[in-house]
């Protein structure tokens, strides 16, 4: 019986070649989308899971009361945490702490910047990275010491084999020997904590001793519980600890800073840090992701395979006409209704098993394309994991059911006496056929309108004014950099006719808090300048007066505030007003003498806050911006390395343009953009072809009434607004639904960046004339077809 099931079931498939190519195409491509996220939620939902104690693996995070009482969360922390907490809670094993950074590396005579981590010498019996050669216990005893990773041996050393080697590292100027220890597997993708290069932590006396380190946060800090421990114990035995330990340190910190607020301390699972967007994988750590990709994801796949699904229904609906002859004979030969069901549940997983097969072949085909959208590195191995397999299985079982059940329940209930004499008509007026359509195009409006924000938003980030110019502007970092050394390296650059401007600055962003209006804590943006850096960067003052060397004053009491700073402070007349940064021995007070425009110093998804401006002698720079002539980048860049390297033989030469800088902020946007593009244009697709078939079919069941309209004198005009006005209507109803929907997710998503474009009427009256001209364009090829045949063989037609 199987056996003719499924016999039978292909004859008839063939019978439609058309009808199946549509529904396979459809599925292919659903369960196509459908198998991608599924790899990629996997691998989001697989990070840091391959330790063999992930489930009692915690780091330790610290967190304060902000403004309003809103818990204000971190996830560095100290010296202190570590050790402290172990030593005086129960619950706790063990720890380990992972602090990332950077080193300048020496290879013969070649210098390079190379990321590294300083762990702690049991860093590989806490976490699951094997040891190709080398002892784990005892690789990271010696201070000295250095474990790399297979690439890094095989890139310096030429092979795996690297024991006994030694790398020199930048250590306070100089470079210092490092015998490697040991060479580690390649770290796995799934993995936050990825590394070339590790160095023991090293802790000294002082930092030991000193109880202040409570409040030092500049590292990651990993805790393994004990089996059986509950976590609301140890974070309550933690807070316990803290308060007794930290007592002292806590008291001298609010009398140096004011303010009551306690810190506190929690514990946040291993497993946690790659999709938390408030305590990221940072600081060492990778790959810090974000929850709603998968499920944007999702919801693309979801709705592509339900709109193949829909198709799949509709085209089995609208052929009942054709096949109910077919199961009259059926009926009155003895089959019964739950035969003909299995029949039609046969055809349905044939269709599926065949669109499945192909769709395992197209994954193949656009992974390369996937991986490079998303930024992983998935591969096909993947449907080796058992788990997986069960999933693609169910996800075939599941959308054959879902696309063959109902229609099966439909086309085995027709009655024989009617199919075989040509009286039978499909009852009712189609309501579930025309919800469908209505569903599936609320779901492709409803994308092509997400897709139109997320790429107005991006165009706006990138296309934005910064508030500054970064046009030829190009960084290079210096660590420690002195007066004397900028001062130098300056002079040499503006050699060159085509450099025209250089100004040292801070690396990267420092924070820091002061005094304002008696004693009031301000905390602020806190950078380090000459006279030069605000005019190359063609920042205006908006009041007061620029530094300048005219007045000496400026590098030992005079400090620039931007008008963010400003408004935090509440002053209205800013010019003369002070700014404290005490401290418990001495107080150091500085003058504001003049008032920055904003500008977005950081990402536009970040609010401009306050910031000030110092050329305390005090402070090294970090960071040297040139601005060279436009054009000459090749030559610029050339003598920018000549001089560097004859200046700074001994650190690593490395530069970026800024503007290319500020574009890699949004390079996530850039990402998504395209693969809701992507999204948006397969969903749209999909529902096309449904909706030309059901059109097709309308056109065949309405033939002889064509025909005779033809010959009372209807126009073809006349005849393809017939045709196309009940599709277009449903169109229509769609729109209604998603315009609402579209608006208030889009307003919801929008309001996560704290500076977004506007929302405006003709973004979804334009998709919506998108999606009506796509809609009407596909259905009137098959109306102008039907409309132009000849009426006598329309009437010809049984």
């Amino acid at each position: 019986m199987i056996k003719n099931f499924f016999l039978t079931a292909l004859r008839s498939l063939m019978r439609a070649k058309g009808y199946a190519l549509i529904n396979v195409g459809g599925l292919c491509l659903g369960l196509a989308c459908a198998m991608l996220i599924l790899l990629f939620v996997k691998d989001e939902l697989s990070y840091d899971r391959f330790h063999p104690n992930e489930s009692r693996i915690y780091r330790i995070v610290s967190g304060s009361l902000g403004e309003g009482g809103i818990p204000q969360m971190d996830s560095n922390t100290g010296y202190f945490q570590g050790p402290k907490f172990t030593a005086g809670v129960p619950g706790i094993e063990t720890f380990v702490r992972v602090m990332g950074g950077s080193g300048d590396l020496k290879w013969g005579r070649e210098i390079k910047s190379q990321e590294l981590l300083y762990v702690d010498s049991n860093f590989f019996s806490v976490f699951r990275f094997p040891l190709l050669a080398g002892n784990a216990r005892a690789a990271l005893l010696d201070p000295h010491s250095v474990v790399v990773s297979e690439d890094l041996a095989k890139k310096q050393f030429g092979t795996q084999d690297a024991l006994g080697k030694i790398i020199s590292i930048k250590t306070q100027d100089q470079f210092v020997p490092y015998t490697v220890t040991g060479v580690s597997k390649r770290c796995p993708l799934n993995s936050s904590i990825k590394f070339d290069l590790l160095l023991p932590l090293r802790v000294s006396r002082e930092d030991e001793e000193s109880n202040l380190n409570w409040f030092s946060f500049f590292l990651n800090t990993f805790v393994v519980l004990r089996p059986h421990a509950e976590v609301k114990t140890v974070e309550a035995r933690i807070k316990s600890v803290y308060e007794s330990d930290a007592k002292e340190a806590i008291k001298t910190i609010r009398e140096k800073y004011g303010g009551k607020a306690l810190m506190f301390y929690a514990l946040q699972p291993l497993t946690d840090m790659h999709l938390n967007k408030d305590l990221p994988a940072q600081n060492g750590l990778f790959d810090a992701s974000n929850s709603m990709y998968s499920l944007l994801l999702s919801a693309i796949a979801l709705f592509i395979l339900l709109i193949a699904c829909i198709n799949f229904v509709n085209l089995m609906l609208g052929r009942s006409m054709k096949r109910a002859k077919e199961i009259g004979v059926r009926k009155v030969a003895g089959s019964s209704r739950r035969q003909l069901v299995l029949q039609f549940m046969g055809e349905s997983l044939i269709l599926c098993l065949i669109a499945f097969c192909l769709a395992i072949g197209l994954v193949q085909m656009l992974l390369p394309l996937f991986n490079s959208l998303s930024n992983k590195s998935l591969s096909i191995s993947y449907l080796l994991d058992w788990k997986l397999v069960a999933e693609f299985v169910g996800l075939f079982l599941a959308t054959g059911i879902l696309a063959g059940f109902y229609p099966a329940l439909v086309l085995s209930n027709y009655n024989p006496v009617q199919t075989l004499t040509n009286r039978f008509r499909l009852a009712g007026k189609n309501y579930l056929q025309k919800s469908l359509v209505v569903l599936q195009f609320v779901m492709a409006s409803f994308l092509i309108m997400s897709t139109w924000i997320i790429s107005r938003q991006f165009d706006y980030l990138t296309k934005q004014k910064l508030g500054y110019d970064d046009s030829s502007l190009v960084t290079i970092n210096k660590g420690n950099l002195k007066r004397t050394e900028a001062r130098l390296f300056e002079q040499e650059l503006l050699k060159d006719k085509d450099i025209q401007g250089v100004a040292p600055k801070n690396q990267d962003f420092w924070y820091t808090v002061a005094k304002v209006n008696g004693d009031s804590i301000l905390s602020f943006c806190y950078m380090t300048v000459n006279e030069s850096f605000l005019p190359l960067l063609h920042i205006p003052i908006v009041k007061g007066r620029n530094f300048s060397s005219e007045f000496p004053s400026d590098s030992t009491n005079s400090v620039l505030v931007n008008e963010a700073f400003v408004a935090k402070a509440g002053w209205k007349n800013p010019i003369g007003q002070q700014v404290n940064f005490w401290t418990r021995k001495n107080k150091e007070v500085y003058t504001v003498v003049g008032i920055v425009k904003d500008y977005h110093f950081q990402p536009l998804d970040s609010k401009i806050g306050p910031e000030l401006f110092t050329m305390k002698a005090g402070n090294d720079y970090g960071s040297v911006y040139i601005k060279i002539r436009p054009t000459s980048e090749t030559s610029s860049l050339a003598y920018i390395k000549k001089t560097f390297t004859g200046l700074f033989p001994l650190s690593p030469y490395t530069y970026h343009f800024k503007d290319e800088e500020n574009r890699q902020h949004f390079e996530a946007e850039s990402k998504w953009k395209q693969i809701m593009l992507f999204g948006a244009l397969l969903t749209i697709f999909v529902s096309c072809i449904g909706l030309f078939s059901l059109s097709v079919l309308s056109a065949e069941r309405r033939t002889k009434e064509i025909g005779i309209r033809k010959v009372m004198g209807a126009s073809v005009s006349a005849v393809v607004r017939l045709l196309s006005s009940d599709f277009i209507r449903l169109v229509l109803i769609s729109l209604l639904v998603t315009i609402p929907a579209a608006y208030l997710a889009a307003n919801d998503w929008l309001d996560h960046y704290a500076y977004h474009t506007k929302l405006n009427a003709w973004i979804f009256a334009g998709a919506s004339v998108l999606v009506i001209a796509i809609a009407l364009s596909v259905v009137s090829v098959q109306a102008i077809r039907t409309a132009v045949a000849n009426p006598v063989k329309s009437l010809r037609t049984e």
